[in-house]
């Protein structure tokens, strides 16, 4: 058996090479040749997982160490015998750490308490629930939408209207499909408070550039259009930016390569469907009060040397990426 992997996933080497050949490759390098005689794909987002790389191979199984799917035409998968696995939730307490850090920041730089603040969650998914959850302990009202969630759960969450109108931060959390694709358009924009913040940390394009460049609202962004390649005038009005390492934490990547494993050796009667790497301590989950959070979070995470990493050197988005020093969860 032979096994394609994104060789900028960590944990994974030397893991499946008693079972199959196992081939590291640039993700986004990775080609029709490349996979033609692979059994399996283990990848990121930068590996575009449609007809183009996978017709004419062998491939049955592609896993990617992601919560996101957009780079996977899932259709064409399932239409061809190909099982896809998405290791969902992996690197949601990473994410919530990132929008911590930029809430703390921005109390910082406009001087208020949570309890000033009515924070918009749009997308309630692993990631977005989180942020509600430990947001309203600290003290913000939460308003929460989910379109999809409400239709079938009818959960009481609002339209993104309403959320919009009424929220000083808007925090973004969905997957990218055509339903979120510039999610953040003109429109909106119009709707929301002048002085309200738009926080990205989901899909890039969820945002329309053009329209935020347009308008006069500040935002973080750690996801981007068209990246690598960023715009220059967003990234230099972006009152915090990051290379797309919002959810980069240590126990994120273990997980993600864990559930990517795991899956894996389900589908081919692998005997590491229980692995974990051991380089990696596990996640502990445990509240934290507002107050401690903004005692520790900047030794935990510097967002803010991160931002001016980014600001000093965008062509260096990518490297950034795959070199970057993952952080410990802490709650």
């Amino acid at each position: 058996m032979q096994i394609v992997v994104d060789k900028a996933i960590p944990y994974l080497r030397g893991v499946l090479e008693p079972y199959a050949d196992v081939r590291y490759l640039s993700g986004s390098a990775i080609t029709a040749a490349d996979v033609r005689e692979a059994d399996a794909l283990i990848v990121r987002t930068r590996t575009c997982c449609n007809a183009e790389l996978l017709t004419g191979s062998r491939v049955k199984f592609i896993a990617t160490a992601t919560i996101g799917f957009d780079h996977i035409d899932i259709d064409w998968c399932v239409a061809h015998g190909i099982e896809v696995a998405i290791a969902s939730g992996c690197n949601a307490r990473g994410v919530l750490q990132w929008v911590a850090a930029v809430l703390v920041y921005l109390s910082r730089l406009q001087g208020w308490h949570p309890s000033d603040r009515t924070l918009g969650v749009v997308g309630v998914g692993h990631v977005g629930s989180l942020v509600a959850e430990y947001a309203a302990a600290w003290g913000f009202r939460v308003l929460c939408c989910d379109p999809p969630r409400e239709a079938r759960e009818h959960c009481g969450f609002l339209p993104l209207e309403v959320v919009a109108r009424q929220s000083d931060i808007l925090t973004f959390h969905t997957p990218l499909d055509d339903s979120t694709r510039h999610m953040v358009n003109d429109r909106l924009l119009e709707i929301l408070q002048p002085e309200a913040v738009v926080l990205n940390s989901s899909r890039g394009a969820v945002v329309d550039t053009t329209a935020l460049l347009r308008g006069n609202h500040s935002f973080a962004l750690d996801v981007w259009e068209h990246e690598p390649q960023i715009d220059q005038e967003l990234l230099r009005r972006a009152i915090l930016s990051t290379p797309h390492i919002a959810g980069y934490s240590e126990q994120g990547k273990a997980q993600a390569a864990a559930m990517s494993v795991s899956a894996l050796s389900r589908h081919f009667g692998i005997p590491l469907s229980n692995w974990y790497p051991v380089e990696a301590a596990p996640s502990s989950p445990q509240p934290i009060t507002w107050q401690n959070l903004c005692e520790t979070i900047d030794t935990a995470f510097d967002i803010v040397a991160e931002s001016n990493r980014l600001k000093e050197s965008p062509e260096n988005f990518e490297r950034m990426r795959d070199r970057y020093a993952y952080r410990r969860e802490y709650f």
